[in-house]
């Protein structure tokens, strides 16, 4: 029930006589003040990744894999645990297309032996996981259609082999693995330095005269395929070879019996992939 300058108004309204205006009161002025701000401003971060924002990996350190990953979002963890943990191998993928193209024209020019130069404040793992998949894929489908090719102009019935991708895959993969593992402790047992991601990115690398080896495999001639097997066997022996020799010079007398070794390993591979790839039988 309404009363008072309202009652009133209504009253005359009902009796048909004119309402004056009421004028709106005023509104009233509320005045917000607001507490000062107490930001504080933060100094820019040091990225140096091009991706990621975290710091480069250090210069053939011995302990790459156990080193925390500065400027990662994620929790840092402690001791091997961080051996499992997705930050710490971020900045070894810390590279973009025109990084990854440059270190294969390296791996095609082994006379210089600058790769390791070129890549000792940025080894990556992107380049070699791309090269030994690519050569298991390449390996598998030359190989099954050179055999495929071969019992056709024979007429003889083709039957398509599976274990050539996991022969493939555990050569080139176990390759890549083993033998710098195997060479990092024997450095490492000399006092020589190197670096093991250094060595998983040279040996990766190492590895990319191999793919148009086996594309131009295709070739129905046994001599032409050693000759191929042979030049990319050189040159990939040579890459390796000549990249850690400087390192290897600091072992002492017996620097010449481990570069002639890490040379003969090489060269081996490209037999092995000779004998069981580049070769086919009907």
């Amino acid at each position: 029930m309404m009363t008072g300058k309202y009652q009133t108004i209504d009253n005359q309204r009902l009796q048909g006589e004119s309402v004056p205006a009421v004028p709106d009161p005023d509104p009233a002025v509320v005045t917000v003040k607001f507490a000062d701000s107490n930001l504080q401003t933060f100094p820019p971060s040091q990225a140096q990744g091009k991706i990621t924002g975290g710091s480069r990996p250090p210069r053939d350190a011995d302990d790459t894999f156990s080193k925390p990953v500065s400027g990662s979002e994620e929790p840092q963890q402690s001791g091997w645990f961080r051996t499992f943990a997705v930050a710490s191998y971020k900045p070894y993928f810390d590279v973009d297309t025109s990084d990854v193209l440059e270190r294969i024209r390296y791996s095609l020019i082994p006379f210089k032996g600058t790769f390791n130069e070129k890549t000792a404040s940025n080894p990556d793992l992107y380049g070699p996981f791309w090269i030994c998949t690519t050569l298991i894929f390449v390996a598998a489908s030359i190989g099954t259609f050179v055999t495929y090719i071969a019992h056709k102009l024979k007429n003889k019935e083709w039957d398509y082999d599976i274990n050539l991708v996991t022969w493939s895959a555990g050569l080139f993969y176990g390759y890549v693995t083993v033998v710098p593992l195997c060479l990092y402790v024997i450095l490492k047992y000399f006092s020589a330095p190197a670096g093991l991601v250094q060595l998983f990115c040279l040996y990766g690398y190492s590895l990319f005269v191999f793919i148009p080896a086996l594309c131009m495999s295709v070739v129905p001639l046994d001599i032409f395929r050693w000759v191929i097997a042979g030049v990319a066997g050189l040159m990939s022996a040579t890459f390796v070879a000549l990249n850690l020799k400087a390192h290897i010079v600091s072992a002492g007398e017996r620097w010449f019996l481990i570069v002639a070794g890490i040379f003969l390993l090489q060269l081996a591979l490209s037999v092995v992939l000779k004998m069981y790839i580049f070769t086919v039988s009907v």
